[in-house]
């Protein structure tokens, strides 16, 4: 909501966040990178307005910080001494005593995971964090994590367009150990959603200009993809955004996907997923309508790829 997809909007965010709480929703998922620190405050600004803490599960992340010159990522932090200082900041932002779920967004491989994990044990035993996660972890480090205190959830991009990073070891690991796959980007960063009709649509400030599936070499053949998916949930009945989300659903109860809906009218839409129960047949022919090779272009620039999998 405060930065990525084009231009921030407060009060469309706002009432996007209203209707979700109208329709149930009461799982909200931010990070201290977005827009350095701006949703934490955004969100903690909503909350208190609405006086909906109780009933909300709060997930937060740290570890990505900014070059202070160019406002982009230059740096992964998991160091034992930034554990608690991120969390503290990220308290204050948000305005709350403790976060329900707190991620360490990404790992620096130069930095034992069991050192990180540990520190923020230590942020459970001081009743500042509730339960811990990790977000796009390779299946070792996710064991070595989890022996030091119990991981909840593995944050990945999983979606019709990312199967292969989840599908395998990763998930055969965390159903092994009992922990929760949270789905982010689970409509490929909006374009399983059908809505968009070329890179011309995105603005200039949109970093997906930057990634490679919406190159002007790649676009045209994942939007290919797009409208066989959109050809199978129109037989279903169903606008393709919520076909697409029900696909991840019933792939078990312990995924977990996250739409990044900052627009109002997305919000029931998505929402209404959750109530959409797809036949086996029906989810085998959402899954043939984008084969595992035919996505063209990796889902980050080179740069972000770096940072992945540790």
């Amino acid at each position: 909501m405060s930065v990525a997809y084009g231009p921030a909007d407060p009060a469309e965010a706002r009432r996007a966040l209203d209707r979700a709480a109208e329709l149930g929703v009461t799982f909200l998922d931010t990070a201290d990178a977005y827009g350095r620190g701006a949703n934490e405050e955004f969100v903690g600004d909503w909350l208190r307005g609405r006086g909906k803490r109780a009933a909300t599960v709060l997930a937060t992340k740290f570890g990505l910080r900014h070059d202070p010159v160019t406002g982009r990522v230059d740096t992964v932090d998991t160091s034992p001494a930034y554990v608690p200082v991120a969390c503290d900041a990220s308290l204050r932002r948000l305005g709350v005593e403790y976060i329900d779920l707190y991620y360490a967004h990404r790992r620096d491989p130069a930095v034992p995971v069991e050192e990180t994990v540990g520190a923020m044990a230590e942020l459970v035993a001081a009743g500042k964090v509730r339960h811990l996660g990790l977000s796009e972890v390779s299946p070792e480090t996710l064991r070595k994590a989890h022996a030091v205190h119990p991981v909840s959830a593995v944050q990945v991009e999983y979606s019709l367009f990312t199967r292969d990073v989840v599908e395998g070891e990763l998930l055969a690991t965390c159903r092994e150990l009992g922990i929760t796959v949270v789905a982010y980007s689970p409509l490929g960063r909006g374009m399983l959603a059908g809505a968009l009709a070329s890179r011309e649509e995105l603005s200039a400030d949109d970093n997906r200009r930057r990634w490679p599936r919406f190159t002007d070499a790649n676009i045209e053949r994942n939007l290919a993809l797009v409208r066989a998916v959109r050809h199978v949930a129109d037989e279903i009945g169903v606008p393709p955004a919520r076909a697409a989300l029900a696909w991840l659903l019933a792939q078990g109860e312990d995924i977990v996907p996250i739409p990044g809906t900052k627009r109002a009218r997305y919000v029931a839409e998505n929402a209404a997923a959750a109530g959409l129960t797809l036949t086996a047949e029906q989810a085998d022919r959402l899954r043939a309508a984008v084969p595992a090779d035919a996505v063209a272009g990796a889902r980050y620039p080179q740069q972000a790829l770096d940072r992945l999998g540790h």
